[in-house]
């Protein structure tokens, strides 16, 4: 009797279930992607793939039913509920990419990310704008051929990092140096887009403007990550004195990821460039007052009087094990968002982009100097592994889509030259898995 008056709350939630309602069918589709995504995996896996590969041939799968007349899906790529979730999903990923790696790592290998990040923006952009632009498509306005250019020189990180994550290879050099060059590229495909973009709509560009997105890019790094990580040891101190449990702890990561992941966006820069900031502050020394302390203080009672040296062997022991438990927090809430993320991705894939044979033409002419490019970037990388890295920079993903999509909207991407980019984010996107897989397999390469 005492749950009767739980009646009046609960009568919304049939009509919310109903197949009708937006939030009804947001849930069922959630559904439907984490399980699918989940069956998806061990059989990419079984064959040797990565199990973000299996998550993208899912989406290419859902994406494309409607080729035989299942239209079910077809909405979810455009329904911002799920769009909202899939970034977020992103989000968490370069937020646990951060967790996981290490900012004196990142400034070990800084001259050569910073290198590599450099030329593999300029060599497609070079390719794209005065190669394979021209050859391909005779006659084009020179500012289509920039946007091209601009289009082939973006970078996504997201499907490299969670590669290097699922084998376990984020420590390596190359895993290191791809995601310092993705900073820089971040930063100067941002330059690129937007002088490329001032060229078209006022014919001219502003050296300010350009100067100014570098001052925010490099405001934004040196001052979330150097004030960062001078207050991120005292707030962990004092809120351990609060709550010293897990639940403070995932609060305080969670919300400081997402935090950063703001502000970059309010600086103009991608949120998963936040994120991973983000992540870099919380060193496993700056946490051990949440819950490594206790732990020290049970056991040391129990060693024999006097045997110092000991006791400080099995604090150095349990702070090397429970110092990471932020990273392990994080992964229940990455296995929700995450798979989302890339089953868009891939539901964004429509294969009837490859019907037209002129149009795949050029983009298997684009796709060849967009890989080519960044292979040369790759050249860069010393001892750390050419290849390895050359492919790491490879897929475009969700932001050579963004480049393209802002020159349809000034008019300098006809409906042909945008599919044929689509083909080559599609190509790049799907190729880069298996042979980041295979590489970091074999020895040697």
């Amino acid at each position: 009797m005492r749950y009767l008056g739980l009646l009046p709350l609960l009568s919304p939630l049939p009509a919310l279930a109903a197949g009708g309602s937006v939030v009804g069918e947001n849930l069922l589709w959630l559904a439907l992607i984490l399980i699918a995504a989940r069956l998806f995996v061990p059989l990419a896996r079984r064959i040797g793939f990565p199990a973000v590969l299996g998550e993208l041939l899912l989406g290419v799968v859902l994406g494309n039913l409607s080729l035989f007349g299942l239209h079910y899906f077809d909405s979810i790529p455009r329904d911002p509920i799920i769009a909202f979730i899939a970034e977020l999903g992103v989000i968490v990923l370069l937020l646990q990419i951060g967790l996981e790696t290490r900012l004196r790592d990142l400034i070990d290998v800084g001259p050569r990310a910073s290198l590599v990040g450099s030329v593999g923006i300029a060599a497609p952009f070079a390719l794209g704008a005065w190669l394979v632009g021209p050859l391909l498509l005779p006659g084009m306005d020179s500012n289509t051929y920039l946007f091209l250019g601009a289009t082939l020189a973006a970078t996504s990180v997201g499907i490299t990092g969670r590669v290097f994550r699922d084998l376990g290879k984020l420590d390596t050099p190359a895993a290191r140096i791809v995601l310092g060059a993705a900073v820089i590229d971040d930063v100067l495909g941002l330059v690129i887009l937007a002088v490329v973009s001032s060229l078209v709509t006022a014919g001219s560009v502003s050296g300010g403007e350009v100067l100014l997105i570098i001052a925010k890019a490099a405001l934004f790094l040196a001052g979330s990550i150097g004030i960062g990580r001078l207050v991120a040891p005292h707030s962990s101190r004092w809120l351990a004195r609060l709550d010293a449990g897990p639940s403070m702890l995932f609060a305080q990561v969670l919300a400081a990821g997402l935090f950063f992941a703001w502000l970059a966006h309010a600086m103009g820069l991608a949120p998963i460039i936040g994120a991973f900031a983000a992540g870099l502050l919380f060193e496993p020394i700056f946490l051990k007052d949440f819950e490594t302390p206790a732990i020290v203080r049970e056991i040391e009672p129990l060693l024999p009087a006097g045997d110092g040296a000991r006791a400080a062997r099995l604090r150095a022991i349990l702070l090397r094990h429970t110092g990471h438990q932020h990273e392990h927090m994080i992964e229940p809430i990455g296995y929700f968002f995450v798979p989302v993320f890339f089953v868009l991705t891939g539901m964004q894939v429509d294969l009837r982009a490859f019907a037209d044979p002129t149009v795949t033409g050029i983009a298997l002419g684009i796709t060849v100097a967009a890989i080519a490019g960044k292979l040369l970037a790759g050249l860069c990388a010393g001892n750390a592994g050419r290849w390895l890295v050359g492919w790491g920079m490879v897929p475009r993903g969700e932001v050579g889509l963004i480049f393209a999509m802002a020159g349809r909207q000034l008019g300098v991407m006809g409906d042909a030259l945008f599919s044929a980019v689509v083909v080559m984010v599609i190509l790049t996107t799907l190729v880069t898995p298996p042979m980041l897989s295979w590489l970091l397999k074999s020895p040697g390469r």
